[in-house]
This record gives structure tokens, sequence and C-alpha cells, in this order.
């Protein structure tokens, strides 16, 4: 057990005691449909791939151009939450990412075309650094692991991808998953707007942007949480858009048939991040992140080893899942504790681009190491490594560094 850890001071007046469920609702409903759009090329890549004669790792690039956008763009999006508010950032994001949206569905029918359009298409991505300072401000510190983890199944919206744009594209058409989800963005950036409300006296920060970032990178925290966010959910994000492709070419499945499972691992890691967050209010959220990657370390390694999918392989990725998943909802709890009320915004922004760049890196190296080796071994296995050697930062580094704060 961690033990009690210093927090800053609760944003808002009573009403952040008590939470806000209209608004945890809201700020989900915002990040799942964003994430959905985010999350759009991945059940297509492979069919990119076919019909436009791509390798493995001009499909890699291709799904994981929005990821690198996405996360890097949610340091701005932090930053102008904390200061003009979440009532702002979650209808403007959205419509912004109907745009890009559009443009892939109806008129990008070249690679050139399409990462032109996936790099606008991570604006979606940035709607997480308006949801969490959204809702660490209306909830106590005793509950935000909680409610940041309720808050984190928007990562859903994966899943939703990988369950509908495929039979969507075979049944009517490959653009209409793109229209459809352009017409839930439009709906969704009109209820935010009319219903998502900041918490009374938040905390509103002064100063430049560049000044309250280069203060914010500043912080110990920001740089020991970022390392955990990039292997927690950078895991998560790499594996849902490219296991699509791993399961074709390793095991030879149905583009039909690997998205499905994939909707499978999306829906597992989503289930476990509230249970992440959970754990994080009664046993600590450093516990939670050591046991989860010294978990991940071990599964990674097993499918290194490329057993059967059945029941092996499968067994190590669902494992991968729910460790993964866990790991960021306890790493959010930890930065709703340590980040002063003033700085959650931008710290989310910089956390969360780490974990977004966690993400853009794994499709890119297991697509070179196909390309060169023909199997995926060596990758998963550099996996293993990363998460060995985050546990024990995790167990050392960061949990001194909670200490100190308590």
């Amino acid at each position: 057990m961690d033990g009690p850890l210093r927090t800053a001071p609760c944003a808002g007046t009573g009403a952040a005691v008590q939470g806000s469920p209209r608004n945890l609702a809201l700020a989900t409903a915002g990040f799942l449909v964003n994430f959905w759009a985010w999350a759009l090329l991945g059940p297509l890549g492979a069919g990119y791939r076919e019909s436009l004669g791509l390798t493995a790792l001009q499909q890699a690039v291709l799904v994981a151009v929005p990821v690198v956008v996405g996360s890097l763009g949610r340091i701005p999006v932090g930053a102008l939450t904390d200061r003009v508010g979440a009532r702002v950032m979650f209808p403007a994001v959205s419509l912004l990412t109907v745009l890009p949206v559009l443009y892939i569905g109806l008129v990008a029918d070249s690679f050139g075309e399409l990462i032109v359009g996936g790099f606008f298409l991570g604006i979606g991505g940035t709607a997480f650094a308006a949801g969490v300072p959204l809702v660490s401000s209306w909830y106590p510190p005793t509950r935000r692991g909680t409610a940041l983890g309720v808050f984190g199944v928007g990562m859903g919206g994966a899943a939703v991808a990988a369950f509908t744009t495929v039979r969507l594209a075979d049944a009517l058409g490959r653009s209409a998953p793109f229209l459809i989800v352009a017409g839930v963005l439009t709906v969704y950036a009109l209820l935010a707007a009319a219903l998502v409300r900041d918490a009374p006296g938040r905390p509103v920060p002064t100063g430049s942007f560049l000044g309250r970032t280069w203060a914010t990178a500043k912080l110990p925290a920001t740089a020991q949480l970022s390392v955990l966010y990039a292997v927690g959910f950078g895991g998560f994000v790499a594996f849902s858009v490219y296991l699509p492709a791993y399961l074709r070419n390793a095991f030879e499945l149905t583009p039909g048939d690997a998205a499905l499972r994939t909707a499978g691992f999306v829906v597992l890691a989503v289930v476990m991040r509230p249970v992440g967050g959970w754990l994080s209010d009664r046993v600590g959220p450093v516990s939670v992140c050591v046991v989860c990657f010294l978990g991940a370390a071990v599964l990674a390694g097993l499918a290194a080893l490329e057993l059967p999918l059945a029941p092996t392989g499968t067994v190590a990725f669902l494992g991968l899942a729910a460790l993964l998943g866990a790991s960021s909802g306890a790493t959010f709890a930890l930065v709703a504790r340590l980040a002063p009320a003033e700085k959650v915004g931008a710290v989310t922004g910089l956390v969360g681009a780490a974990g977004g760049l966690g993400g853009f890196v794994p499709p890119l190296v297991m697509g070179a190491v196909y390309d060169a080796l023909g199997d995926y071994g060596l990758g998963l296995g550099l996996l293993a490594v990363v998460c060995l050697l985050t546990a024990v930062f995790t167990h050392t580094v960061v949990r001194r560094s909670a200490a100190r704060g308590r």
C-alpha cells in the first residue's frame, strides 16, 4: 500500500466535493466519440494496404500518424482547457475533428492524401486533455481516481471503431463509417455546448502558454508520469491500431476476425481502466502500476514466443489488455493527486502526449521488424524489456517521489 499522498487543492466550491455525474458522463461521451474518430484508420489499414499496394511499414505509418498528432496536440489543448475551460474546448475539438473525418471518407484515395487526412484526424485524440481537468475539478482527491477511471472508459471508442468500421464499409461502402462518425461528432458538439459546465471557482492560470508549459514540464512528477503513461497507455494505443495487421500477418486471420479480436482486446482494456483507478483509491496508484508493468512484461515475453493463438496467444494478449488498461487508470489517479489544481490540464496535456507518442513508436517498430525478419518476435520481446524496466522505475524513482509528497 502506498499510503496517503499530498494532494493539490480541489478546485471549485462544494460542487467539486460532491462531484458531478452529468459532467462526468458528458466528458466520457466526448472522449469516446472523439476516440472513435481517432481510431478509424486502424481497422481499414489492411484494406488500404491491399488496395494501394502499401508495405507493412507504410501501413504502420498510415495508422500511426493520427496517434502522434493527437498526442502532441494534447499539450496546447490541455493548456487551453486550463485557461478557457472544457465547456469551450469539448465542442471546439469535436467540430474540428468532423473536417478530416469527412475528407478521408469522401476525398482521400491515395497514400499521400490519407496521410494528410490522418494528420488532421489527430485532433480527435486531443479531447482527452479537455476531459481530465473537467473531471478533476468536479471531484475531490479521494474520489478522483475512480472518476478518472470512469472517464477513461471513453477509450472504448477504439472498440467501437474496431467492431463497426469494417462491417459498415463492407455493407454500405467505405465512406459509410466516416459519414456516421461525422454526424455523431456534430450532435455531441451541440450537446456539449449546451450542457457541459466547468466547476464553479475553478482556478484559472495566468501567464503565457509557453511560460506555463515550461513551468509544468519542469515539475518532477510530469516527467515521471509521462514515462508511465507512455508505456501503459502507449502500449494500449499501439495494440488497438496495429493488432488487426499483426493478426492478419502473423496468423492469417480474415479482416473481420482480426477486427473482432482487436475489439475484444480494447473492450477489456477499457473495462480495466476504471478498475485501476478504483484500486488506486484504495491501495495506492504506485503499487497498482508496479504490479501491472511486471505482469505485462511476463505476458509480452510469452507473446514474443509466437505460440498458437488458441489458447496461449489469446491469453497473453487479453492479459496485456487488462494490465495496460489498469495501469492507465492508476497513472492518472496519480496525476490527479500530484498535479496542482491550476495545472491539471497542462500536466494532462504533457503526460497524455507522452502516452500517445508511446503508441506511435511500437507500430513503426513492429512494421519494420516484420518487413526485415518476417515475424514479430523481436518487437514483442522489446516490449517485454520496456515493461520490466518501467516496473523497476516505478518501484524506485516514482515511489520515492510519491513518498516525498506525503
